[in-house]
């Protein structure tokens, strides 16, 4: 109970602060945003951390199918060929190219 009271308590406070800033701060973090989002360092830092992710993911797929072998029922290993088929394309979900 004492959770949900200070995330409604958060919650009007922000509301309160947001409504206070108003459009133009809403305009100048969402250009902020952007302007972040579009730097080369940082894509360049994203897209690092995409293929850190993807090679630490791959090599968790073999460690576990090595460990669970055929004890894993066929749905689930089915939606994870899926999954797994969905990421060789030439860009992700975020698109980043996969290369």
């Amino acid at each position: 109970m004492r959770y949900k009271l200070t995330f409604v308590v958060g919650l009007a406070v922000g509301y309160v602060l947001g409504t206070r800033a108003g459009r133009e701060r809403y305009e100048q973090l969402r250009k902020s945003a952007r302007e972040l989002s579009e730097n080369p360092a940082v894509r360049n830092a994203a897209e690092s951390a995409a293929q850190t992710g993807r090679g630490v993911a791959g090599r968790a797929y073999r460690v576990v199918s090595d460990r669970v072998g055929d004890r894993m029922p066929e749905s689930v290993a089915e939606r994870v060929r899926s999954l797994r088929g969905r990421g060789q394309a030439g860009e992700d979900d975020w698109g980043t190219s996969n290369t």
